[in-house]
């Protein structure tokens, strides 16, 4: 028998929580240890952050199917593999989720508990670069799928730490994490003014993802 509604949707706000404690907490840890090498604070970042996504993916998987992203799970209800009934109560699980990492985070490493970004995040080329982000990884994901959950893992994982680096943006690919961000000053964070052109060009690039999916399996695998 399936889990509850509510019980899948605060195993995937749990794990989203997770990843925002990965992300802000190695942003915190590289940039303390890099001695003001920006490239090298990025690296332990993305690293960490493509590791975490492996293993929560693998470990959550089972509960709620690990999709840790709104983007995602919007995704999995147009195609029809995920109810649109479920859809509001994971949403609002992952945002509150991310902004519980956000606070863990910031206690481990004794920062205030919540506090604006001052890093800024604009211009179209940061925006073309989360529209890039997010439709590569609606496709990686939905790519590896028929391979199992190991794969999608592996898949996601090596994705995004990859997008941190070939992206200008480095690859939030997320609207939980990007609102969450802004909520800490600190490495990873992104001015609130400039979090909500992150979040419309996720959609768009889910949006457009989905439809090229769709195209792509047209009259053979959509089913």
């Amino acid at each position: 028998m399936a889990a509850p509604k509510w019980r899948r949707a605060a195993a995937d706000g749990l794990g989203t929580g997770f990843l925002l404690a990965v992300v802000v907490g190695s942003g915190i840890t590289g940039e303390r240890l890099s001695g003001g090498n920006e490239a090298l604070a990025l690296l332990t970042n993305s690293l960490a952050t493509g590791a975490g996504l492996l293993a929560l993916i693998l470990g959550l998987s089972r509960f709620s199917g690990a999709h840790l992203n709104p983007v995602v799970t919007l995704s999995e209800a147009w195609r029809g593999s995920f109810p649109w009934s479920d859809v509001p109560a994971y949403l609002a699980c992952q945002f509150l989720g991310a902004l519980g990492g956000v606070v863990v985070a910031h206690g481990m490493f004794g920062k205030p508990i919540l506090t604006f970004s001052q890093h800024p995040r604009s211009g179209v080329p940061q925006m073309l670069a989360e529209f890039v982000a997010t439709f590569g990884l609606l496709l990686v994901i939905r790519g590896a799928a028929r391979l199992g959950v190991p794969a999608v893992a592996v898949a996601v994982g090596a994705y995004i730490a990859a997008a941190y680096w070939f992206t200008s943006s480095t690859s939030f690919a997320n609207p939980a994490v990007t609102l969450a961000r802004a909520f800490t000053d600190t490495f990873a964070g992104i001015r609130p003014i400039d979090a909500p052109g992150f979040v419309a060009a996720q959609l768009l690039g889910g949006a457009a993802a989905a439809w090229a999916l769709s195209r792509l399996n047209d009259g053979s695998t959509r089913a």
